[in-house]
């Protein structure tokens, strides 16, 4: 988990960064299929996706979905297990986020309707929760875990070289 606002920033930018790019690419493959202009057409609809989700991340979903997972589902057992933290908070952070890009998604596509919203919203979850589960979750939490152990190197570094002061 980011300890600090840096480490909050560059984990919700891989998080974000890969979820919303495999997301926009599905989206686009399930409208047009596999068509000449289905990379172009998911790169230019991707800034729109990342900006709306990164803003979504930091100030709606993550702080609610942190905030009812420590208060209803993560008990004292599962505090002694970050691993059953970091699960608890992603299902929750994906249930969120494909609750509101699903939404984003008719509204930029011009398909708005109840129909259209729980269609997009299970084809989004049965690929958004498998794929932040087994794949970008993981590569995010091991660079942050790279960058969590290189700061605590330089911080042991210091204070070995205050100590020889």
């Amino acid at each position: 988990m980011p300890r600090n606002l840096k480490e909050e920033v560059v984990f919700t930018a891989i998080m974000a960064g890969l979820m919303v790019f495999v997301m926009v690419c599905y989206n686009v493959v399930l409208v047009q299929g596999f068509t000449k202009g289905f990379m172009l057409n998911s790169i230019k609809d991707y800034p729109g996706g990342l900006l709306v989700a990164i803003i979504l991340d930091l100030l709606v979903v993550g702080p609610i979905a942190k905030g009812l997972a420590f208060k209803y589902i993560i008990n004292d057992y599962m505090k002694k297990n970050v691993v059953l933290i970091g699960i608890t908070i992603s299902v929750m952070m994906v249930l969120g986020m494909v609750s509101c890009m699903s939404l984003f998604g008719i509204i930029m596509a011009g398909h708005v309707g109840v129909a259209s919203y729980f269609h997009a919203w299970i084809f989004n979850f049965i690929v958004a929760l498998p794929l932040q589960l087994l794949i970008v979750g993981p590569i995010a939490r091991a660079v942050l875990g790279k960058m969590q152990a290189g700061a605590d190197q330089v911080a042991a570094a210091e204070k070995v070289s205050e100590e020889a002061e």
